[in-house]
C-alpha cells in the first residue's frame, strides 16, 4: 500500500515530535530508532523511509524543537513586543519548565550532548540557534542592531544556564531561588 505524500509528511513531522521530546527528556544515547518509532505508532522498518541513520533524526529532531521554541518565541514577540520579552523570561525560568525538559528548551535539555555530537547534528542546531538569537535581538531594547544581538545572547545564556543549574538542583527551594534570582537579574538588566 503506498502512502500519500501528505501522509508521509505527517508521519515524518510525528517522528520528529517523538523524537525531540524523547530525547530532550533521556538524552541521545538513551533513546533508540525501536523506541521512537514504537512511541511515534509505526513500524521500526519505516524508519528507513525518513532517515538515513540515527545521526540523521538526531540533527532534525533537535534543530526542529529548537525551531518550534523559536516560532512560539517569534509569535509571542510579534503580538507583544517587549512585555512579551518579559513573557518569555518569565515562562522559561519558571519551574513547569525546568520541570519538563521534553516539552522545553532543546538548548537547556541538549546542548552539552549536542556539543559532542558529530558536525551535521552540531551544525543543524547551531542555525537555530542563530535564528533564536535573531527572533529574541529583534525586540530587544535600545541600541544597534549589533547592541541588540549581544543583548539577546546575553540573555539567551543566562536563561538557559539558570535552567541547567536549576535542574542539577532538582525541585528543591534553592532550585526555586537559581530561578527567581535569574528572573530578577533580567528584570535588572533589561533597564
Amino acid at each position: 500500500m503506498k502512502v500519500s505524500r501528505e501522509q508521509m509528511a505527517a508521519n515524518r513531522e510525528r517522528i520528529l515530535e517523538v523524537a525531540g521530546r524523547l530525547f530532550r527528556e533521556r538524552g541521545f544515547e538513551n533513546v533508540g530508532v525501536a523506541e521512537v518509532m514504537q512511541v511515534a505508532g509505526m513500524t521500526h522498518g519505516a524508519f528507513y523511509g525518513h532517515f538515513a541513520s540515527k545521526e540523521a533524526l538526531a540533527a532534525e529532531a533537535a534543530a526542529h524543537a529548537l525551531e518550534q521554541t523559536t516560532a512560539r518565541w517569534r509569535g509571542i514577540l510579534e503580538k507583544d513586543g517587549e512585555k512579551g520579552l518579559r513573557d518569555i523570561v518569565e515562562r522559561y525560568l519558571s519551574p513547569k519548565h525546568r520541570d519538563a525538559p521534553g516539552a522545553g528548551c532543546a538548548i537547556a535539555a541538549l546542548g552539552p550532548e549536542i556539543a559532542r555530537q558529530d558536525s551535521v547534528v552540531r551544525d543543524a542546531f547551531a542555525q537555530e540557534v542563530i535564528q533564536q538569537v535573531g527572533t529574541l535581538a529583534s525586540c530587544m531594547p535600545g541600541g544597534t542592531t549589533e547592541e541588540k544581538r549581544e543583548k539577546a545572547m546575553a540573555l539567551l545564556s543566562q536563561m538557559v544556564g539558570a535552567i541547567v543549574i536549576s535542574r542539577v538542583l532538582g525541585r528543591k527551594s534553592l532550585s526555586e531561588d537559581m530561578l527567581k534570582a535569574a528572573r530578577h537579574a533580567l528584570e535588572l538588566s533589561s533597564k
